[in-house]
Protein backbone atom coordinates (compact mmCIF):
# COMPACT_ATOMS: atom_id res chain seq x y z
CA UNK A 1 0.00 0.00 0.00
CA UNK A 2 2.88 1.85 0.80
CA UNK A 3 4.20 1.75 -2.69
CA UNK A 4 0.74 2.51 -3.88
CA UNK A 5 0.13 5.86 -2.71
CA UNK A 6 3.80 6.97 -3.41
CA UNK A 7 2.99 6.32 -7.07
CA UNK A 8 -0.17 7.89 -6.73
CA UNK A 9 1.56 11.28 -5.02
CA UNK A 10 3.81 11.41 -8.80
CA UNK A 11 0.99 10.25 -10.92
CA UNK A 12 -0.78 13.42 -9.57
CA UNK A 13 2.10 15.48 -9.97
CA UNK A 14 2.82 14.47 -13.63
CA UNK A 15 -1.07 15.52 -14.28
CA UNK A 16 -0.05 19.10 -13.41
CA UNK A 17 -1.34 18.99 -9.58
CA UNK A 18 0.80 20.89 -7.29
CA UNK A 19 1.59 18.64 -4.29
CA UNK A 20 4.88 19.66 -1.69
CA UNK A 21 6.62 17.37 0.46
CA UNK A 22 4.93 18.97 3.38
CA UNK A 23 1.78 18.46 1.78
CA UNK A 24 3.07 14.24 1.02
CA UNK A 25 3.91 14.24 4.79
CA UNK A 26 0.16 15.61 5.49
CA UNK A 27 -1.28 12.63 3.71
CA UNK A 28 1.21 9.82 5.34
CA UNK A 29 -0.23 11.40 8.77
CA UNK A 30 -3.81 11.49 7.80
CA UNK A 31 -3.09 7.45 6.68
CA UNK A 32 -1.85 6.76 10.27
CA UNK A 33 -4.29 8.26 12.13
CA UNK A 34 -7.38 7.25 10.27
CA UNK A 35 -6.00 3.92 8.56
CA UNK A 36 -7.03 2.27 5.29
CA UNK A 37 -10.20 -0.02 6.32
CA UNK A 38 -13.01 2.23 4.89
CA UNK A 39 -12.77 3.23 1.27
CA UNK A 40 -14.11 6.55 1.68
CA UNK A 41 -12.65 8.15 4.74
CA UNK A 42 -9.06 6.66 3.20
CA UNK A 43 -10.28 9.13 -0.07
CA UNK A 44 -11.12 12.15 1.93
CA UNK A 45 -8.10 11.95 4.13
CA UNK A 46 -6.04 11.63 0.60
CA UNK A 47 -7.88 14.70 -0.83
CA UNK A 48 -7.94 17.04 1.85
CA UNK A 49 -4.51 16.88 2.34
CA UNK A 50 -3.12 16.61 -1.40
CA UNK A 51 -5.26 18.74 -3.15
CA UNK A 52 -5.20 22.79 -2.56
CA UNK A 53 -7.42 23.92 -6.11
CA UNK A 54 -10.86 23.01 -6.74
CA UNK A 55 -9.35 22.81 -10.30
CA UNK A 56 -7.69 19.66 -9.20
CA UNK A 57 -10.57 17.65 -7.83
CA UNK A 58 -11.56 16.17 -11.31
CA UNK A 59 -8.16 14.99 -11.65
CA UNK A 60 -7.68 13.63 -7.93
CA UNK A 61 -11.53 11.69 -8.62
CA UNK A 62 -9.88 10.40 -11.86
CA UNK A 63 -6.96 9.24 -10.40
CA UNK A 64 -7.73 7.53 -7.31
CA UNK A 65 -9.83 4.28 -8.77
CA UNK A 66 -6.51 3.96 -11.26
CA UNK A 67 -4.73 3.40 -7.98
CA UNK A 68 -6.87 2.44 -5.37
CA UNK A 69 -9.80 0.28 -7.19
CA UNK A 70 -13.28 1.29 -8.30
CA UNK A 71 -14.94 -0.22 -4.72
CA UNK A 72 -14.95 -3.54 -6.75
CA UNK A 73 -15.32 -5.91 -4.44
CA UNK A 74 -13.01 -9.39 -4.17
CA UNK A 75 -14.29 -12.83 -5.52
CA UNK A 76 -16.64 -14.51 -3.50
CA UNK A 77 -16.44 -18.57 -2.68
CA UNK A 78 -19.20 -20.31 -4.66
CA UNK A 79 -18.73 -23.45 -2.48
CA UNK A 80 -19.76 -21.66 0.50
CA UNK A 81 -23.30 -22.64 0.68
CA UNK A 82 -22.35 -26.29 -0.66
CA UNK A 83 -22.76 -29.64 1.36
CA UNK A 84 -19.83 -31.20 2.33
CA UNK A 85 -20.95 -33.81 -0.30
CA UNK A 86 -21.75 -31.17 -2.78
CA UNK A 87 -18.21 -30.05 -2.56
CA UNK A 88 -16.39 -32.90 -2.83
CA UNK A 89 -18.54 -33.72 -6.73
CA UNK A 90 -17.55 -30.01 -7.41
CA UNK A 91 -13.35 -30.89 -6.95
CA UNK A 92 -13.71 -34.40 -8.45
CA UNK A 93 -15.63 -32.97 -11.40
CA UNK A 94 -13.54 -29.88 -11.86
CA UNK A 95 -9.81 -32.42 -11.24
CA UNK A 96 -11.00 -34.37 -14.25
CA UNK A 97 -11.91 -31.69 -16.29
CA UNK A 98 -8.85 -29.71 -15.76
CA UNK A 99 -6.92 -32.49 -16.96
CA UNK A 100 -7.70 -32.14 -20.52
CA UNK A 101 -7.46 -27.98 -20.02
CA UNK A 102 -4.55 -25.61 -21.39
CA UNK A 103 -3.13 -24.54 -18.10
CA UNK A 104 -4.25 -20.74 -18.74
CA UNK A 105 -7.92 -22.42 -18.80
CA UNK A 106 -7.41 -24.52 -15.50
CA UNK A 107 -6.18 -21.22 -13.65
CA UNK A 108 -9.41 -19.02 -14.36
CA UNK A 109 -11.43 -22.40 -13.52
CA UNK A 110 -9.52 -22.18 -10.24
CA UNK A 111 -9.80 -18.78 -9.61
CA UNK A 112 -13.24 -18.33 -10.20
CA UNK A 113 -14.46 -21.47 -8.51
CA UNK A 114 -12.08 -20.71 -5.00
CA UNK A 115 -12.93 -17.31 -4.99
CA UNK A 116 -9.29 -16.69 -4.73
CA UNK A 117 -8.50 -14.28 -7.38
CA UNK A 118 -5.05 -13.17 -8.93
CA UNK A 119 -2.57 -11.68 -7.06
CA UNK A 120 -0.38 -8.47 -7.62
CA UNK A 121 2.71 -11.60 -9.31
CA UNK A 122 -0.31 -13.37 -11.22
CA UNK A 123 -1.73 -10.27 -12.98
CA UNK A 124 2.01 -8.99 -13.47
CA UNK A 125 3.37 -12.43 -15.08
CA UNK A 126 0.09 -12.39 -17.17
CA UNK A 127 0.32 -9.01 -18.57
CA UNK A 128 4.03 -9.74 -19.52
CA UNK A 129 2.60 -13.06 -21.24
CA UNK A 130 0.59 -10.71 -23.50
CA UNK A 131 4.05 -9.14 -24.64
CA UNK A 132 2.43 -5.56 -25.08
CA UNK A 133 4.33 -2.44 -23.77
CA UNK A 134 2.22 0.12 -22.40
CA UNK A 135 5.52 2.41 -22.54
CA UNK A 136 4.97 2.69 -26.17
CA UNK A 137 1.90 4.02 -26.07
CA UNK A 138 0.80 5.21 -22.60
CA UNK A 139 -3.31 5.63 -23.35
CA UNK A 140 -7.08 4.39 -22.33
CA UNK A 141 -7.45 2.64 -25.85
CA UNK A 142 -3.85 1.04 -25.04
CA UNK A 143 -5.22 0.04 -21.29
CA UNK A 144 -8.24 -1.70 -22.88
CA UNK A 145 -6.31 -3.68 -25.25
CA UNK A 146 -4.25 -4.97 -22.83
CA UNK A 147 -6.75 -5.91 -20.42
CA UNK A 148 -8.36 -7.84 -23.69
CA UNK A 149 -5.40 -9.69 -24.59
CA UNK A 150 -5.00 -10.62 -20.68
CA UNK A 151 -8.42 -12.01 -20.91
CA UNK A 152 -7.81 -13.81 -24.15
CA UNK A 153 -4.73 -15.48 -22.48
CA UNK A 154 -7.10 -16.56 -19.92
CA UNK A 155 -9.44 -18.49 -22.58
CA UNK A 156 -12.10 -16.34 -21.81
CA UNK A 157 -13.95 -17.03 -25.20
CA UNK A 158 -13.92 -20.36 -23.87
CA UNK A 159 -15.36 -20.20 -20.81
CA UNK A 160 -18.88 -19.95 -21.47
CA UNK A 161 -19.14 -23.03 -23.42
CA UNK A 162 -16.97 -24.67 -20.48
CA UNK A 163 -19.47 -23.64 -17.84
CA UNK A 164 -22.12 -24.98 -19.66
CA UNK A 165 -20.51 -28.23 -19.98
CA UNK A 166 -19.80 -28.04 -15.78
CA UNK A 167 -22.91 -27.63 -15.25
CA UNK A 168 -24.73 -29.99 -17.18
CA UNK A 169 -21.99 -32.66 -15.40
CA UNK A 170 -23.38 -31.84 -11.92
CA UNK A 171 -26.72 -32.12 -12.87
CA UNK A 172 -26.24 -35.54 -14.53
CA UNK A 173 -23.96 -36.23 -11.27
CA UNK A 174 -27.10 -35.77 -9.25
CA UNK A 175 -26.45 -32.53 -7.91
CA UNK A 176 -29.64 -30.47 -6.23
CA UNK A 177 -30.68 -27.80 -9.18
CA UNK A 178 -30.84 -24.93 -6.33
CA UNK A 179 -27.17 -25.40 -5.36
CA UNK A 180 -26.43 -25.49 -9.12
CA UNK A 181 -28.42 -22.50 -9.99
CA UNK A 182 -26.24 -20.52 -6.44
CA UNK A 183 -22.77 -21.75 -8.04
CA UNK A 184 -23.74 -20.28 -11.86
CA UNK A 185 -24.93 -16.73 -9.66
CA UNK A 186 -21.75 -16.36 -7.94
CA UNK A 187 -19.36 -17.92 -10.76
CA UNK A 188 -21.13 -14.96 -12.85
CA UNK A 189 -20.59 -12.42 -10.44
CA UNK A 190 -16.93 -13.69 -10.22
CA UNK A 191 -16.06 -13.42 -13.71
CA UNK A 192 -17.97 -10.03 -13.66
CA UNK A 193 -15.58 -8.91 -10.68
CA UNK A 194 -12.32 -10.82 -12.58
CA UNK A 195 -12.89 -8.43 -15.39
CA UNK A 196 -13.40 -5.43 -13.74
CA UNK A 197 -10.08 -6.60 -11.65
CA UNK A 198 -7.88 -7.20 -15.02
CA UNK A 199 -9.38 -3.57 -16.43
CA UNK A 200 -8.22 -2.01 -13.36
CA UNK A 201 -4.71 -3.44 -13.59
CA UNK A 202 -4.04 -2.19 -17.33
CA UNK A 203 -5.30 1.07 -16.39
CA UNK A 204 -3.23 1.30 -13.93
CA UNK A 205 -0.42 0.44 -15.55
CA UNK A 206 -0.70 2.01 -18.39
CA UNK A 207 -1.22 5.23 -15.73
CA UNK A 208 2.33 4.27 -14.18
CA UNK A 209 4.35 4.39 -18.07
CA UNK A 210 2.40 7.66 -18.26
CA UNK A 211 3.87 9.41 -14.93
CA UNK A 212 7.51 7.45 -15.83
CA UNK A 213 7.42 9.66 -18.84
CA UNK A 214 6.42 12.83 -17.62
CA UNK A 215 8.81 12.51 -15.09
CA UNK A 216 11.54 11.39 -17.85
CA UNK A 217 10.62 14.58 -19.86
CA UNK A 218 12.81 17.06 -18.55
CA UNK A 219 11.70 21.29 -18.39
CA UNK A 220 14.02 21.93 -21.00
CA UNK A 221 12.72 19.76 -23.75
CA UNK A 222 9.51 21.47 -23.61
CA UNK A 223 10.72 24.40 -23.63
CA UNK A 224 12.46 23.92 -26.75
CA UNK A 225 9.95 22.16 -28.63
CA UNK A 226 7.97 23.99 -31.28
CA UNK A 227 4.46 25.25 -29.40
CA UNK A 228 2.14 23.98 -32.17
CA UNK A 229 3.17 20.16 -31.57
CA UNK A 230 2.47 19.98 -27.62
CA UNK A 231 -0.27 17.96 -26.01
CA UNK A 232 -2.41 19.16 -23.41
CA UNK A 233 -0.42 17.45 -20.86
CA UNK A 234 2.52 19.38 -22.40
CA UNK A 235 0.89 22.49 -22.06
CA UNK A 236 -0.52 22.20 -18.82
CA UNK A 237 3.22 21.75 -18.24
CA UNK A 238 4.38 24.88 -19.59
CA UNK A 239 1.85 26.63 -18.47
CA UNK A 240 3.40 25.99 -14.71
CA UNK A 241 7.05 27.11 -16.50
CA UNK A 242 5.83 30.35 -17.78
CA UNK A 243 5.75 32.00 -14.17
CA UNK A 244 9.34 30.77 -13.37
CA UNK A 245 10.42 31.93 -16.70
CA UNK A 246 8.84 35.53 -16.09
CA UNK A 247 10.64 35.11 -12.91
CA UNK A 248 14.17 35.18 -14.34
CA UNK A 249 13.01 37.59 -17.02
CA UNK A 250 11.48 40.12 -14.44
CA UNK A 251 15.06 40.02 -11.94
CA UNK A 252 16.87 40.93 -15.19
CA UNK A 253 14.63 43.55 -15.99
CA UNK A 254 14.85 45.06 -12.48
CA UNK A 255 19.08 44.95 -12.73
CA UNK A 256 18.65 46.66 -16.19
CA UNK A 257 16.12 49.11 -14.87
CA UNK A 258 18.50 49.75 -11.29
CA UNK A 259 21.89 50.30 -13.91
CA UNK A 260 19.96 52.49 -15.95
CA UNK A 261 19.05 54.66 -13.66
CA UNK A 262 22.60 55.16 -12.29
CA UNK A 263 23.37 55.44 -15.64
CA UNK A 264 26.43 55.56 -17.74
CA UNK A 265 29.67 57.64 -17.77
CA UNK A 266 28.97 60.84 -20.29
CA UNK A 267 32.44 62.25 -20.87
CA UNK A 268 31.73 64.86 -22.52
CA UNK A 269 29.58 66.46 -19.90
CA UNK A 270 31.81 65.36 -17.56
CA UNK A 271 34.77 67.52 -19.32
CA UNK A 272 32.54 70.64 -19.50
CA UNK A 273 31.05 70.53 -15.85
CA UNK A 274 34.85 70.23 -14.86
CA UNK A 275 36.15 72.75 -16.71
CA UNK A 276 36.35 75.33 -13.80
CA UNK A 277 38.23 72.38 -11.77
CA UNK A 278 40.82 72.74 -14.74
CA UNK A 279 39.67 69.18 -16.03
CA UNK A 280 40.00 67.54 -12.55
CA UNK A 281 36.40 65.24 -12.47
CA UNK A 282 35.08 66.19 -9.35
CA UNK A 283 31.69 66.43 -10.94
CA UNK A 284 30.64 63.63 -12.60
CA UNK A 285 27.59 63.43 -15.17
CA UNK A 286 26.09 60.07 -16.52
CA UNK A 287 23.56 59.38 -19.09
CA UNK A 288 20.39 58.28 -17.81
CA UNK A 289 17.98 55.72 -19.92
CA UNK A 290 14.46 54.96 -19.26
CA UNK A 291 14.45 50.75 -19.39
CA UNK A 292 10.49 50.19 -19.41
CA UNK A 293 9.33 50.58 -23.03
CA UNK A 294 5.92 51.51 -24.08
CA UNK A 295 4.28 48.79 -26.27
CA UNK A 296 1.59 48.74 -28.97
CA UNK A 297 1.25 44.83 -29.96
CA UNK A 298 -0.67 43.44 -32.74
CA UNK A 299 -1.77 39.83 -32.53
CA UNK A 300 -2.30 37.29 -34.98
CA UNK A 301 -4.64 35.01 -33.18
CA UNK A 302 -5.59 32.77 -36.51
CA UNK A 303 -5.63 28.80 -35.58
CA UNK A 304 -2.24 28.10 -36.64
CA UNK A 305 -0.96 31.05 -34.22
CA UNK A 306 -3.50 30.76 -31.25
CA UNK A 307 -0.49 28.34 -28.99
CA UNK A 308 2.10 31.16 -29.68
CA UNK A 309 -0.36 34.00 -28.90
CA UNK A 310 -0.75 31.82 -25.30
CA UNK A 311 1.85 31.85 -24.06
CA UNK A 312 3.02 35.70 -25.14
CA UNK A 313 -0.10 37.14 -23.15
CA UNK A 314 0.77 35.14 -20.73
CA UNK A 315 4.78 36.45 -20.75
CA UNK A 316 3.47 39.83 -20.88
CA UNK A 317 0.89 39.38 -18.15
CA UNK A 318 3.36 38.30 -15.70
CA UNK A 319 5.99 41.81 -16.64
CA UNK A 320 3.15 43.86 -16.69
CA UNK A 321 5.41 45.78 -13.65
CA UNK A 322 8.14 46.06 -15.97
CA UNK A 323 6.45 48.09 -19.19
CA UNK A 324 5.00 51.47 -19.27
CA UNK A 325 1.70 51.38 -20.96
CA UNK A 326 0.82 48.35 -23.04
CA UNK A 327 -2.04 48.76 -26.18
CA UNK A 328 -2.99 45.27 -27.24
CA UNK A 329 -4.81 44.13 -30.60
CA UNK A 330 -6.20 40.90 -31.88
CA UNK A 331 -6.78 40.48 -35.38
CA UNK A 332 -7.92 37.77 -38.29
CA UNK A 333 -9.50 39.10 -40.39
CA UNK A 334 -10.50 42.50 -38.84
CA UNK A 335 -8.92 44.10 -36.28
CA UNK A 336 -10.18 44.55 -32.47
CA UNK A 337 -8.69 46.36 -29.66
CA UNK A 338 -8.35 44.19 -26.28
CA UNK A 339 -6.29 45.94 -24.12
CA UNK A 340 -9.67 46.46 -22.03
CA UNK A 341 -10.16 42.64 -21.98
CA UNK A 342 -6.16 42.08 -20.85
CA UNK A 343 -6.58 44.82 -18.10
CA UNK A 344 -10.39 43.86 -16.17
CA UNK A 345 -10.17 39.84 -16.18
CA UNK A 346 -8.25 37.83 -15.19
CA UNK A 347 -5.51 35.82 -17.11
CA UNK A 348 -7.29 32.66 -17.92
CA UNK A 349 -10.70 33.98 -18.85
CA UNK A 350 -8.84 37.20 -21.00
CA UNK A 351 -7.12 35.06 -23.27
CA UNK A 352 -10.57 33.04 -23.38
CA UNK A 353 -11.97 36.09 -24.34
CA UNK A 354 -9.71 37.11 -26.52
CA UNK A 355 -9.46 34.07 -28.55
CA UNK A 356 -13.18 33.58 -28.70
CA UNK A 357 -13.57 37.44 -29.38
CA UNK A 358 -12.00 36.89 -33.31
CA UNK A 359 -13.25 32.85 -33.63
CA UNK A 360 -10.98 31.62 -36.23
CA UNK A 361 -12.03 30.32 -40.29
CA UNK A 362 -10.78 29.00 -42.87
CA UNK A 363 -8.29 30.80 -44.57
CA UNK A 364 -9.61 34.33 -44.00
CA UNK A 365 -6.48 35.68 -42.20
CA UNK A 366 -6.18 39.67 -43.78
CA UNK A 367 -3.58 41.60 -41.80
CA UNK A 368 -3.52 44.16 -44.72
CA UNK A 369 -6.81 45.32 -43.92
CA UNK A 370 -5.97 45.17 -39.71
CA UNK A 371 -3.00 47.30 -40.26
CA UNK A 372 -5.18 50.04 -42.44
CA UNK A 373 -7.67 49.68 -39.53
CA UNK A 374 -5.08 50.35 -37.26
CA UNK A 375 -3.46 53.44 -38.85
CA UNK A 376 -7.71 55.01 -39.20
CA UNK A 377 -8.38 54.39 -35.56
CA UNK A 378 -5.90 53.84 -33.26
CA UNK A 379 -2.55 55.74 -34.85
CA UNK A 380 -2.41 58.05 -31.39
CA UNK A 381 -1.12 54.76 -29.78
CA UNK A 382 2.28 55.14 -32.12
CA UNK A 383 4.52 58.02 -30.50
CA UNK A 384 8.19 57.86 -30.78
CA UNK A 385 8.67 56.11 -27.17
CA UNK A 386 6.07 53.27 -28.69
CA UNK A 387 7.73 50.06 -29.34
CA UNK A 388 5.49 48.42 -31.93
CA UNK A 389 5.21 44.68 -31.71
CA UNK A 390 4.07 42.30 -34.26
CA UNK A 391 3.27 38.63 -33.63
CA UNK A 392 1.97 36.71 -36.56
CA UNK A 393 3.11 34.33 -39.04
CA UNK A 394 2.48 37.02 -41.81
CA UNK A 395 0.64 35.00 -43.92
CA UNK A 396 -1.78 36.96 -45.75
CA UNK A 397 -3.81 34.39 -48.32
CA UNK A 398 -2.71 36.56 -50.86
CA UNK A 399 -4.24 39.52 -49.91
CA UNK A 400 -3.01 43.19 -49.90
CA UNK A 401 -0.46 43.53 -47.54
CA UNK A 402 -0.83 47.34 -47.15
CA UNK A 403 3.28 47.28 -47.09
CA UNK A 404 2.97 51.58 -47.40
CA UNK A 405 0.25 51.44 -44.26
CA UNK A 406 2.95 49.57 -42.28
CA UNK A 407 5.68 51.82 -43.57
CA UNK A 408 3.87 54.62 -41.95
CA UNK A 409 3.75 53.08 -38.92
CA UNK A 410 7.04 51.80 -38.65
CA UNK A 411 8.38 55.52 -38.87
CA UNK A 412 6.04 56.76 -36.42
CA UNK A 413 7.01 53.99 -33.50
CA UNK A 414 10.66 54.41 -31.88
CA UNK A 415 11.11 50.62 -32.82
CA UNK A 416 9.37 48.07 -34.68
CA UNK A 417 10.02 44.19 -34.03
CA UNK A 418 8.29 41.22 -35.30
CA UNK A 419 7.52 37.57 -33.61
CA UNK A 420 7.27 34.80 -36.02
CA UNK A 421 7.16 31.25 -35.13
CA UNK A 422 7.92 30.04 -38.62
CA UNK A 423 11.24 28.76 -39.70
CA UNK A 424 13.10 31.45 -41.87
CA UNK A 425 13.14 28.84 -44.55
CA UNK A 426 9.79 29.36 -44.87
CA UNK A 427 9.16 33.05 -45.26
CA UNK A 428 8.50 34.55 -48.46
CA UNK A 429 6.72 30.77 -49.08
CA UNK A 430 3.47 30.47 -50.36
CA UNK A 431 0.97 33.38 -48.83
CA UNK A 432 4.11 34.27 -46.84
CA UNK A 433 4.54 38.32 -47.14
CA UNK A 434 7.41 38.43 -44.13
CA UNK A 435 9.94 38.65 -46.70
CA UNK A 436 8.65 41.97 -47.56
CA UNK A 437 7.54 42.87 -43.79
CA UNK A 438 11.46 42.09 -42.32
CA UNK A 439 13.07 44.79 -44.59
CA UNK A 440 10.69 47.95 -42.51
CA UNK A 441 11.38 46.32 -39.08
CA UNK A 442 14.24 46.96 -36.35
CA UNK A 443 14.32 43.49 -35.38
CA UNK A 444 12.99 39.90 -36.58
CA UNK A 445 12.94 37.08 -34.28
CA UNK A 446 11.74 33.31 -34.68
CA UNK A 447 9.42 32.20 -31.95
CA UNK A 448 8.81 28.82 -32.55
CA UNK A 449 9.31 27.41 -28.58
CA UNK A 450 8.55 29.23 -25.60
CA UNK A 451 12.30 29.24 -24.87
CA UNK A 452 12.89 31.47 -27.79
CA UNK A 453 9.69 33.44 -27.31
CA UNK A 454 11.45 34.04 -23.44
CA UNK A 455 14.52 35.16 -25.09
CA UNK A 456 12.60 37.86 -27.48
CA UNK A 457 10.28 39.22 -24.85
CA UNK A 458 14.16 39.60 -23.02
CA UNK A 459 15.25 41.90 -25.80
CA UNK A 460 11.94 44.03 -25.62
CA UNK A 461 12.45 44.48 -21.95
CA UNK A 462 16.15 45.29 -22.90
Amino acid sequence: MEERIIKFIAALRAAGVRVSMAESQDAWRAIERLGVRDRDTFRLSLRATLVKDADALPTFEALFPLYFGSGTPPLGNPQAGLTPEQQQMLRELLEQMMRDLARQLQQLLEWLFSGRGPSEEDLQQLAQQTGMDPSRYPSPASARRLARRMLDLLGWDQLQDLLDQIWEALAEAGMDPRAIEQLQQQVGENADRLADQLGEFAGQQVREQRVEQARRRSPRDLLDRPLNQLSSEDMDALREQVRRLAARLRSRAALRHKRGKQGKLDPKATLRANLRYHGVPFDMRFRQRKLKPKLVVILDVSTSMRPVVEFFLRLLYELQDQVQKTRSFAFVDHLEDVTGDLQSHRLDDAIALVLTKLPAGHYNTDLGRSLRQLEAAHLDALDRRTTLIVLGDARNNFNDPALDTFGRLCRRARRVIWLNPEHPAQWGSGDSDMLDYAPLCSAVFQTRSLSQLADAVDRILG
